[in-house]
C-alpha cells in the first residue's frame, strides 16, 4: 500500500517509540501536521517558540533517557530551533529535530521562508539529513535515531521539503540499520585496562570523576559499587550531579570554577584521577599548567576525540563506561583509603564553616538559603532543571539529587531561558517526579512565554524565580574583576504576579526569610503551574569562585564568613 512521506513520518516515529514532540506547524510542515491527526497515539505540544520546543525536548531526554522530538516549519522557525540543537549538542542529549523545507525544485531559489538549514546546523548536530523523497523518509529516520542515541548521544536534524511530506511511496518499512564506519566502541584494549588496575592498585590518594557520560552509559550503580568497593570519593561534573546519591559518605559534590572547596583541593592534591565520561572543560580544570600536578590520569570515555583534547592522559580508556568498568573491575581488589579520606573530612569540615547556611538568620532572603529548603522539602526527590547564571550554581551547590537524570541543566553551551522549558520537557517525560524549575530573573524573561504551555497542557511544575532584577553572574564578574563598574547589568522587570495571574498560574511573592517554608508549601499543595517569586538580596556572589586562568586550589571564598571559620 502506497503512503504519503508525511504518514511514513509519523509511523517511524511512532516504531521508534516516540509518544510525544513538541513544536510549532507553519507552511512548510501543513502536510505532515494534517496527516498527524490520523494518528492519535501520538501527542504534539503546542509551544510558544520554537526554541521553547527544542528545550523541552532536550529536557524531555535527559529526565527520560529516551529520544526527544522537537518539530518546526522552514525559514525562522527552523533557525528559532539553532540555540536549542547547540545546547543539545554540547551536552550529549539524544534529540531529533525535524524541520519543514520548500518544495526540492525551489531549493536554492531563495524561495519563501527558506533557509540552508542543514548548513546553519552542520556544526551543532551529530549528523543532518535532507528529505527530498517519500522513498527517503523510512530509512532516513530509523538512521537518524539509531545515530541520536548509539554511541556518544547528541541531536541529528532532518530537513523535510514540503513535496516529499505529500507524494507517496511503496517504502514504508522501517529498516535494520547498520552504518558502516559507524561503530562506537565498547571495550577497551586489554593491555590498556592491565596498567589503568596497575595504578589504581597503586594509588593512595585516587579520586573519581562522574562525568555526564556516567548517566548516558547507564553506568551510575556501576561506578557507585566500584568507589565502595575500592573506597574512592567521587567528584561530579555539573551535569552528573546525582549520578551518585549526594548522601553518600564518597559524595565530594561539583568540582571546577564554583565547585565544592574540599574537592578541588581533593583533586589538586591526588595522586590518581579516574575521569569517566567527562571532557575536563576549562570550568573544571582551572590553570593546566597546575592542575592536579601530582596525579596520574585515567580517561574512560565512548568518544576518542575527547580523549588528550585538553589534560594528557596517562591511560585513555576507549569505551563504554559501563563496559569498561565491568572489564576493569575483577583486576583491582577492595581497597582502603582512609587516611585520605579523612584528610578530605577535614577539609570538609572548614568549609562548612563558610557555609551562609549556616550562618545565623538574618531575616534577608538569600538564594542558597531558598534551594536548601527546596532540597529539604522534597528531600533530594525531586527533579530540578534550571536557567544560567548564580542561581544555577548555588543549586548545583545547595539541591543534592537523591536519583540520576534529576539535576537538568544547560552546561557546555550556558544558555539562559534553559530552565522553565526544560523544567516542561522533564515533566511529560516524567508525570510522576516532582519538578522544580529554578529560575533567575534575567533568564526566565528569556522563555516565559511558554508558561502558558505548562498551564494549556496542565503540566504541574512549580517555578522558583530568584529575582534579583540583575543579571547576576554578569554583575558578580563586573563586581570583582571590572572594579564594580556596572554596565548593562540592571533589571527593571514587569509584575510576575500579573505575568502568572495572566497565564492562568499560581503565585505568590516572597519577601522575607521567614516566608521561605510556606511558600514551598503552598507550591507543592496548589494544582498546576506555580510560580514563587523570590525577593532575594540584590548583590550576593557566588563562592567559592576560581578566577579564569587561576590554579584550581586559588579559589576566592566567602570573605565575612573566612574571617570566623
Amino acid at each position: 500500500m502506497k503512503k504519503t512521506g508525511a504518514e511514513v513520518l509519523w509511523e517511524s516515529l511512532i516504531q521508534e517509540g516516540v509518544d510525544v514532540m513538541f513544536g510549532i506547524p507553519g507552511g512548510a510542515v501543513i502536510p505532515a501536521f494534517d496527516a498527524m491527526l490520523n494518528y492519535p497515539k501520538l501527542r504534539f505540544i503546542l509551544t510558544r517558540h520554537e526554541q521553547g520546543a527544542a528545550m523541552m525536548a532536550d529536557g524531555y531526554a535527559r529526565a527520560s533517557g529516551k529520544v526527544g522530538v522537537a518539530i518546526a516549519t522552514s525559514g525562522p522557525g527552523a533557525t528559532n530551533l539553532v540555540t536549542g540543537i547547540q545546547v543539545a549538542y554540547m551536552d550529549s542529549s539524544p534529540v531529533v529535530f525535524i524541520t519543514g523545507q520548500v518544495a526540492s525544485n525551489l531549493l536554492g531559489t531563495d524561495a519563501f521562508q527558506e533557509i540552508d538549514m542543514t548548513g546553519i546546523s552542520l556544526p551543532i548536530t551529530k549528523h543532518n539529513f535532507m528529505i527530498t523523497s517519500p522513498d527517503e523518509v523510512a530509512r532516513t529516520v530509523a538512521e537518524a535515531f539509531y545515530i541520536a542515541r548509539s554511541g556518544r548521544p547528541g541531536p541529528v536534524l532532518i530537513d523535510f521539503c514540503k513535496d516529499a511530506q505529500v507524494a507517496k511511496t511503496e517504502n514504508v518499512d522501517l529498516p535494520q540499520i547498520s552504518l558502516l564506519g559507524y561503530n562506537p566502541p565498547l571495550h577497551a584494549p586489554q593491555p590498556k585496562l592491565e596498567r589503568a588496575a596497575e595504578l589504581i592498585r597503586a594509588a593512595k590518594k585516587p579520586v573519581i570523576f562522574a562525568g555526564h557520560g556516567v548517566e548516558l552509559s547507564g553506568a551510575t550503580l556501576e561506578v557507585q559499587k566500584f568507589a565502595e568497593r575500592n573506597n574512592i570519593p567521587v567528584a561530579m561534573t555539573l551535569l552528573s550531579l546525582g549520578s551518585i546519591p549526594s548522601s553518600h559518605p564518597l559524595s565530594l559534590g561539583m568540582m571546577g570554577m564554583h565547585g565544592e572547596a574540599y574537592c578541588n583541593l581533593a583533586i589538586q592534591n591526588s595522586d590518581l584521577i579516574i575521569a569517566l565520561g567527562m571532557r575536563f572543560d576549562d570550568r573544571v580544570t582551572g590553570n593546566l599548567k597546575t592542575y592536579a600536578p601530582g596525579a596520574s590520569k585515567i580517561h574512560v570515555d565512548i568518544d576518542p576525540t575527547e580523549i588528550n583534547k585538553i589534560v594528557m592522559a596517562d591511560v585513555s580508556l576507549v569505551g563504554d563506561i559501563k563496559t569498561v568498568l565491568a572489564d576493569i573491575d575483577p583486576m583491582v581488589p577492595n581497597a582502603r583509603h582512609d587516611d585520605w579520606l579523612g584528610q578530605i573530612a577535614e577539609w570538609r569540615k572548614e568549609t562548612d564553616n563558610r557555609d551562609i547556611v549556616a550562618q545565623p538568620n538574618n531575616g534577608k532572603l538569600h538564594v542558597p538559603q531558598i534551594i536548601s529548603e527546596i532540597w529539604k522539602a522534597t528531600k533530594g526527590e525531586a527533579l530540578v532543571a534550571t536557567d544560567v547564571g548564580q542561581h544555577q550554581m548555588w543549586a548545583a551547590q545547595y539541591y543534592q539529587p537523591e536519583r540520576p537524570r534529576s539535576f537538568i541543566t544547560s552546561g557546555g553551551a550556558g544558555s539562559m531561558g534553559f530552565g522553565l522549558p526544560a523544567a516542561i520537557g522533564a515533566k511529560v517525560a516524567m508525570p510522576d517526579r516532582e519538578v522544580w524549575a529554578i529560575v533567575g530573573d534575567g533568564g526566565f524573561q528569556m522563555t516565559q512565554m511558554d508558561l502558558i504551555t505548562a498551564v494549556h497542557q496542565k503540566v504541574e511544575i512549580k517555578i522558583a524565580l530568584m529575582n534579583n532584577h540583575f543579571l547576576g553572574m554578569v554583575r558578580q564578574w563586573q563586581e570583582f574583576f571590572f572594579e564594580k563598574r556596572y554596565s548593562s547589568v540592571q533589571l527593571r522587570n514587569p509584575d510576575f504576579g500579573k505575568i502568572a495571574e495572566a497565564h492562568g498560574a499560581g503565585y505568590r511573592r516572597i519577601d522575607k526569610a521567614g516566608e521561605i517554608q510556606a511558600a514551598i508549601e503552598f507550591a507543592r499543595k496548589t494544582p498546576g503551574p506555580v510560580l514563587l517569586d523570590f525577593q532575594v538580596e540584590q548583590e550576593e556572589a557566588v563562592y567559592p569562585m576560581v578566577p579564569t586562568g587561576a590554579d584550581l586550589h586559588q579559589m576566592i571564598r566567602r570573605p565575612t564568613q573566612a574571617k570566623k571559620a
